[in-house]
C-alpha cells in the first residue's frame, strides 16, 4: 500500500501534487499535542474563542481567491461556487462569534434538592472529524467551529482528493491566531483513521460521508464508547404538487439538482410530480436540463464542470445503467464521455420505480429522477418512501399548506419550500434514518460535544 496521496485536477486528469502519509507515531503525537493544547484552551473565555473564531472568518475571506482557485483545480468546482463556498464559511464564522457565548453560557436552574443549579456546557476534548470532498471548506468549518468555539480542539481527516484544501485550512486557522494544536490536519490512511478513533484522548467522532461509511465509523467509534454525529446521504425528493407554478418547479428543480455537479448531500434528487403538472414540467424540465452545457469550470459559459472522480463517474454510470435495465427510460443525457476528465452528462431518467438505484439509493452527480404521483397526498408518501431522510422540497403556491405538510408529514431533517437551498448558519442541518443523526448549525452544533455539566448547591 502506498503511503503517497497524489491530487488529481478532475478536468483532465493531470496530477496536481504529492503528499506522505503520516506514520501512527507521528499522528500518536499529534493527538497529545492536540490534548495538550485543549487543557489550555478549554480555560479561555467564551468571549476570547469568539474573538478567535471572528479572525478565522475574516482570515478565510482574505483567502478567499486562493481558496477557490485550489478548490476548482482538486474538485472541479465552479469558480462563483467555490467563492459562494467561501462565503458561507464566513457567515459561519461571524454567527458562532455573535450567538457562542450566549449558547453556551452558563444556566440558572432550581432544583429541588439543593438551594440553587447550575448547568454548564463544559468542552470534553478532541473533536475528530472525517470530512468528504464536495465542500472542502464547508464541511471542515461547519465542525470545527462549532467544537472550537465550544472550546474543544479539533483533528480532521479529510478525504484524500482534496488534502491541500485541508492543509490550507490548518494554515488560515493559524495565521488567523488560533493557538497551535487546537486545529490539525492529519494526512492519513483509512487504517490509521481507526486507531485515532480509538485513541483514550479523542471523545468524539464526526463524519459527513455515505451512509456505508457512516455505519463503519460508528460502529468503530460504539467500541471505544464515543459519541458520534454523522451526516450522511440521501436521495431528497422535491414535490410538484397539484397548484405549483411550473415556471417556479422547473427553475428550482433544475438548481436543485445541478448545484455543484448534483454532488451535494442535500441536494435535489427525486422529483415526484403529480399527475396534474406531470407532462408539463417533464417538457420544461428536459428542455432546460438539456440546455446546461457541461464543461471546463474555468470557462464562463460552463454550467456544470465534472465530477470529483473518475471512479466516481463511473460508479454514478453504472447506476443509471442499471437503472435503465429495470425499467427506467431515459430522456436526456446517460452517456459516458469518451476522454480525459471526470465529465458526465446532464441527465434526466422517468419512469422511476422501486428497485432501481434512481429510486433507492443516492446518485451523487448530475442525474435526475423523475417519478409520477397521483395526487399531493401520494406524493408524500413516495417522498418519505425512502431509507434516507435529509432534507426535500415542496412547490406549492399554498404556503401555509406547504409549511404544515413539511411540519407534519415530511420525515426528513430539513425542508425548503418554492426554492433550493443548501444550508445556513442560522438553521440547524442533519437528517434522520439512514441520513443520520446529530446536528449542526444555528446554535445545535455548539452543543453535540459538550458535557452538560450539573452543579447542585445543596446549601449556600
Amino acid at each position: 500500500m502506498s503511503n503517497q496521496i497524489t491530487t488529481i485536477n478532475p478536468s483532465n486528469g493531470e496530477q496536481l501534487k504529492s503528499y506522505t502519509k503520516m506514520d501512527l507515531a507521528e499522528v500518536t503525537q499529534i493527538i497529545e499535542e492536540s490534548h495538550a493544547a485543549f487543557l489550555q484552551w478549554r480555560l479561555e473565555s467564551l468571549e476570547q474563542r469568539a474573538k478567535s473564531v471572528k479572525a478565522i472568518g475574516k482570515a478565510l475571506q482574505e483567502h478567499k481567491e486562493e481558496f477557490a482557485d485550489l478548490m476548482v483545480k482538486e474538485m472541479g468546482k465552479l469558480p462563483e461556487q467555490a467563492r459562494q463556498e467561501i462565503d458561507l464559511c464566513v457567515g459561519i464564522c461571524d454567527y458562532t462569534a455573535e450567538h457562542g457565548p450566549e449558547e453556551l453560557a452558563d444556566e440558572e436552574r432550581k432544583p429541588g434538592n439543593g438551594q440553587r443549579g447550575i448547568v454548564t456546557y463544559s468542552p470534553i476534548g478532541i473533536v475528530y472529524g472525517i470530512q468528504p470532498w464536495n465542500f472542502p471548506a464547508y464541511q471542515v468549518v461547519r465542525y470545527s467551529i462549532a467544537n472550537i468555539m465550544a472550546g474543544n480542539t479539533v483533528l480532521l481527516k479529510h478525504a484524500e482528493n482534496v488534502t491541500g484544501s485541508g492543509l490550507l485550512l490548518e494554515k488560515i486557522y493559524r495565521e488567523a491566531g488560533l493557538p497551535e494544536n487546537v486545529f490539525r490536519t492529519l494526512v492519513i490512511s483509512h487504517e490509521t483513521s481507526d486507531e485515532v478513533i480509538a485513541h483514550s484522548l479523542v471523545r468524539g467522532v464526526t463524519l459527513t460521508g455515505s451512509d456505508g461509511a457512516g455505519r463503519k465509523v460508528a460502529t468503530q467509534a460504539a467500541k471505544h464508547l464515543k459519541k458520534t454525529v454523522l451526516e450522511l446521504g440521501s436521495n431528497d425528493a422535491y414535490l410538484v404538487l397539484d397548484d405549483a407554478d411550473l415556471e417556479v418547479a422547473v427553475d428550482t428543480c433544475v438548481m436543485g439538482r445541478v448545484f455543484n455537479t448534483g454532488q451535494t448531500c442535500v441536494a435535489a434528487k427525486r422529483f415526484v410530480v403529480t399527475e396534474a403538472n406531470y407532462e408539463a414540467f417533464k417538457e420544461r424540465y428536459v428542455e432546460k436540463m438539456k440546455a446546461l452545457k457541461v464543461g471546463d469550470p474555468t470557462q464562463s459559459d460552463t454550467d456544470v464542470g465534472p465530477m470529483a472522480r473518475v471512479d466516481l463517474r463511473d460508479q454514478l454510470h453504472k447506476q443509471v445503467e442499471e437503472s435503465v435495465s429495470k425499467g427506467a427510460r431515459i430522456l436526456c443525457g446517460g452517456e459516458k464521455p469518451e476522454g480525459n476528465g471526470a465529465f458526465y452528462p446532464v441527465t434526466v431518467l422517468e419512469n422511476v420505480e422501486p428497485g432501481q438505484p434512481a429510486y433507492d439509493d443516492e446518485l451523487f452527480g448530475p442525474v435526475a429522477a423523475l417519478i409520477r404521483a397521483k395526487d399531493d397526498e401520494d406524493a408524500m408518501r413516495i417522498a418519505n418512501d425512502s431509507r434516507y431522510g435529509l432534507g426535500g422540497g415542496i412547490i406549492s403556491k399554498d404556503v401555509q399548506r406547504a409549511t404544515e405538510l413539511a411540519s407534519k408529514y415530511f420525515d426528513t431533517g430539513m425542508v425548503f419550500i418554492n426554492g433550493f437551498g443548501v444550508a445556513t448558519p442560522e438553521m440547524p442541518f442533519g437528517g434522520v434514518k439512514d441520513s443520520g443523526y446529530g446536528r449542526e448549525h444555528g446554535g445545535f452544533g455548539m452543543h453535540e460535544f459538550v458535557n452538560v455539566k450539573a452543579i447542585n448547591v445543596v446549601k449556600e
